[in-house]
């Protein structure tokens, strides 16, 4: 399963934030953007779970995360 982590961050911790994103297990790339999202975490996880344990726990926590919007990939 792959989900897009669109992530909202407070000014100034961009940097910081993207760097933590990296270190954590199960996101396999994770940028700065530009629009209305300041970061996004490519994720991918064997099931629904482990992706809402990592957002929930693993992402969402970070200091300097505002909000988080997950968008599941699917196949066509």
């Amino acid at each position: 399963m792959k989900a897009y982590i669109l992530i909202k961050v407070r000014a100034g911790d961009l940097k910081d934030v993207v760097s933590h994103l990296r270190k954590v297990e199960g996101v396999v790339e994770a940028n700065m953007t530009f629009g209305p999202y300041d970061a996004i975490a490519v994720v991918e996880t064997a099931d629904i779970a482990k992706l809402g344990k990592i957002t929930a726990v693993d992402i969402q926590p970070i200091p300097g995360i505002e909000q988080t919007l997950t968008c599941l990939a699917v196949e066509v």
